[in-house]
């Protein structure tokens, strides 16, 4: 059915949301003596969107924009002992171990057997770099690109690369933003596994779904099982 199975890497092979979320709110904490905390989290979440062009998408971007909307907020009079705090939160974000989601450990390497695996991923780089050596899972996959958004063009640039004919792609990933959408447009197939909680940015309408046929399972240990059926 396939000749290339790609995945996503956060929140579809190990948890990342909770990391933005665990320090997010250290950040509102640690500003609440100057603004109520679902105000410091609305404009640090503004802050952050408008600067994904600049700085694009991972944690240090997000904490360059921590960094920027704390100077913003406090009109210049934070300290610096409270700035180096927010620098730490990032530096924490960073130095945090790298945790599987439940089945991953077992499905990816049963896949790689008899398919030829492809991991897509959205970051900085030397922080994706890190988290997929540190995952264990990097021998898995025949190809690794990290790239700075997940659209149409840059799946169709990465399949013309790589010699795969869209009908012959599989994507699998948590968000329909960024791994299920550009794909179906292209003539791919994507398989949607959800994650707990889904970034603001990644939400879709649910107008435009209905518009596309996609597969969502439960969990990735349910992969398996669902390529064979539709291989037979």
């Amino acid at each position: 059915m396939a000749d290339v199975i790609a995945f996503d890497a956060d929140d579809t092979l190990w948890h990342n949301e909770p990391l933005f979320a665990q320090a997010q709110l250290k950040y509102r904490r640690l500003l609440a003596s100057y603004h109520d905390e679902a105000f410091v989290e609305r404009r640090l979440h503004e802050t952050h969107i408008r600067n994904l062009e600049h700085f694009g998408y991972g944690i240090k971007g997000f904490g360059l924009s921590m960094v920027e909307t704390a100077v913003e907020l406090t009109e210049g009079r934070i300290t610096g002992a409270e700035i180096r705090h927010v620098l730490e939160l990032a530096r924490e974000m960073l130095r945090a171990p790298v945790e599987l989601l439940p089945h991953v450990d077992t499905t990816i390497p049963r896949l790689a057997q008899s398919n030829r695996l492809m991991l897509i991923t959205k970051g900085d780089l030397f922080d994706q770099e890190s988290k997929i050596a540190r995952s264990g899972l990097g021998d898995y996959f025949s190809r690794i690109e990290v790239v700075s958004e997940k659209d149409r063009r840059t799946y169709d640039r990465l399949l013309a690369r790589h010699g795969v004919e869209p009908a012959r792609f599989v994507m699998v990933g948590n968000s329909l933003r960024s791994d299920v959408l550009p794909v179906l447009e292209l003539g791919g197939r994507a398989v949607h596994i959800p994650y707990a909680t889904t970034w603001s940015h990644e939400h879709v309408p649910e107008d435009l779904l209905r518009q596309h046929e996609f597969t969502r399972l439960e969990h990735i240990g349910l992969l398996p099982e669902y390529l064979a059926g539709v291989g037979e």
